[in-house]
């Protein structure tokens, strides 16, 4: 392991820990995706005898969206501990390490993608125990995890782009509703083609949250959809891409004025 590579797992190591460390930053985020999960469940389950509604168990419709919540939860906690990094001055003075660049950065991804891991697989033994069947079987539950933790990078990185542009953690957390409304306007409650309100309907379509949880959602209930692994794939990993660009333009600033 190359000196660089050994120093982004020390920075990754100490996120996942101090994350680990909080009760409400682990706790919070696993039960209230879970609570939302359950009443949605039940209020919305007659949704299952539209005609062309693709499932019989709004449980198994309704399970991405608790990754995708469960992500964005992530997004604020590593946003807000590397706010508070910048704060403190610990930032900067990992700033004259060796250690530059995006080196720093993703090295403070690793607590997000700890919670992340951990939260996707409390919710994926809820689910199974429940009675979701996944379609795709085994290997889509591999998939799926992967997946999930790339959606989480994704809003991850988001979240550490809004701390180093910011250097608040207050400013972090203000985001939360305008992230949290990217959610709500994607197909996350019904499928785009049963959405009759026109503008909605067009809203959930080029939100790319909706590609992330439909390829998801394709996993449990259809199986093996290739052309919506194919989206969600692609808007996660381009997502992840656009992030840490924006991220690496906010670090070269803030380093410039320090």
């Amino acid at each position: 392991m190359s000196v660089a590579m050994r120093d982004v797992f020390l920075i990754a190591w100490r996120s996942s820990r101090r994350t680990m460390r909080q009760p409400a930053a682990v706790i919070v985020p696993l039960t209230f995706p879970l609570i939302l999960l359950a009443v949605n469940s039940n209020g919305l389950k007659a949704a299952t005898r539209l005609p062309g509604f693709p499932t019989h168990s709004f449980l198994a419709f309704f399970l991405p969206f608790a990754f995708i919540q469960g992500a964005l939860f992530a997004a604020m906690t590593a946003g807000t501990d590397l706010a508070r990094d910048i704060d403190t001055g610990f930032f900067n003075r990992l700033a004259l390490t060796p250690l530059r660049g995006m080196g720093l950065v993703v090295g403070q991804l690793g607590g997000a993608l700890t919670q992340a891991l951990l939260q996707a697989i409390a919710y994926l033994a809820v689910g199974l125990l429940l009675g979701v069947h996944f379609a795709s079987g085994p290997a889509g539950i591999l998939v799926f995890l992967v997946l999930a933790l790339t959606i989480a990078a994704a809003w991850g990185m988001t979240g550490i782009w809004i701390a180093l542009r910011t250097g608040s953690g207050e400013a972090v957390q203000s985001q939360f509703p305008l992230l949290f409304f990217f959610m709500i306007i994607s197909s996350m409650n019904l499928p785009r083609n049963l959405i009759e309100v026109n503008w909605f309907r067009d809203a959930a379509t080029f939100n790319p949250v909706s590609y992330m949880i439909e390829a998801l959602r394709s996993l449990v209930i259809e199986g093996w959809n290739a052309q919506a692994l194919a989206l969600g794939f692609g808007v996660s990993f381009g997502a992840v891409a656009l992030a840490t660009g924006l991220a690496n333009i906010a670090l070269r600033k803030r380093m410039t004025r320090t």
